[in-house]
């Protein structure tokens, strides 16, 4: 039996997964115990998601466990053993703002229980290629030190510099810099998944996500910028821009073509391997040009106030360069666009809102 383990699997990425691999493996663990509900409250909640996979995934088991607690992962594991053939791990506390209330909560979760799921797959399933979502805070504000120019509806690089054709590469630094608590605990969860791929030879593959979205993703005033903001479009609730003029870009990419990469990296693991991913030149926006968007499809004026105060850590420009994972995966590309993924989260939201 062939099995692949998702944490997170009623989360964005998670659930995206669990659809994608389910005609790929005989069996598809789930484990998500709703923390997003306890981190951003009701809206934030996944259980309809949760409750979704079960309904329509046959050969998906949800197991309703804390990645934190060591004991019940290793129960896990040693029970199936080496069958597992693949660890997904996107489940993760994932706001900058919200780490800062609790950092112990953050950490623990990001960080230690990345520790956990690592060292029950060497235990128990070393064979298994092991997939984390980090995140570009890991570079914490240091692409806030770029040559930036302010444009009309957005912030862009100097034309004259090397990241201006295809976005930032895996060559800068994450060191010196401020990254907010979130990001920090991030970085130690990265650099854990690079280490055991590296010192202990496991297949272990890392994606430095921009923003990640799609018509799942649970959005939340602290986080999941298209979805929330397309949730205010549609619903008239108030929506708040940090700072920068709202003229912050940040690089999209939609769910299935970020879980196609890991689909990629899969079929030929590397050992501790670090990519960006995200929707770099192809599928981008400022938050001025998301809300025109957003507008446009919703056909609803939208209900939006300005307020100078950034948040700590926060990017005013990111585009991921995917060059390195491309010419790994030479036969991956992108399916969805910034118009197409507004699309699909209006129609869900909407179809959600009715049934």
């Amino acid at each position: 039996m062939e099995i692949a383990i998702i944490t997170g699997a009623a989360g964005l990425i998670g659930s995206e997964a669990v659809s994608f691999f389910s005609n790929k493996f005989d069996l598809i663990i789930g484990i998500d115990n709703n923390l997003r509900k306890y981190f951003f409250g009701k809206e934030g909640s996944i259980e309809w998601n949760m409750k979704r996979l079960q309904d329509t995934v046959s050969n998906y088991k949800h197991y309703d466990l804390d990645i934190r607690d060591n004991a019940a992962m290793e129960d896990l594991f040693k029970e199936y053993n080496s069958d597992i053939k693949l660890v997904l791990h996107t489940a993760a506390q994932p706001s900058h703002d919200w780490a800062a209330k609790e950092p112990f909560t953050d950490f623990s979760v990001n960080a230690n229980g990345t520790l956990n799921l690592l060292e029950m797959t060497r235990l128990y399933s070393p064979a298994a290629v092991f997939i984390f979502t980090s995140t570009n805070k890991v570079y914490g504000d240091t692409p806030n030190f770029l040559p930036l120019k302010e444009l009309e509806n957005r912030w862009e690089i100097d034309e004259s510099h090397p990241f201006y054709k295809k976005g930032i590469n895996e060559s800068m630094s994450i060191d010196q810099s401020k990254h907010s608590l979130f990001g920090a605990s991030k970085v130690a969860a990265d650099i854990l998944v690079q280490e055991y791929g590296k010192y202990f030879g496991m297949h272990t593959g890392i994606f430095r996500g921009g923003c990640l979205t799609g018509p799942n993703h649970s959005g939340a005033k602290l986080h999941g910028f298209l979805s929330y903001l397309m949730k205010c479009a549609v619903t008239g609730d108030h929506y708040t821009i940090f700072g920068y003029k709202g003229k912050q870009v940040r690089d999209n990419i939609h769910s299935h073509d970020l879980v196609n990469m890991f689909w990629h990296f899969y079929n030929s693991p590397r050992t501790g391997e670090v990519y960006n991913a995200g929707g770099g030149r192809f599928s981008n926006c400022s938050m001025l040009e998301a809300i025109s968007v957003c507008e446009k499809i919703s056909g609803n004026k939208m209900n939006y106030s300005y307020t100078e105060d950034n948040r700590i850590g926060d990017h005013i420009w990111w585009i991921s360069d995917v060059s390195k994972f491309k010419s790994h995966y030479s036969s991956w590309n992108w399916e969805y666009g910034i118009e197409d993924i507004l699309a699909q989260i209006h129609e869900a939201l909407v179809s959600r809102t009715v049934h």
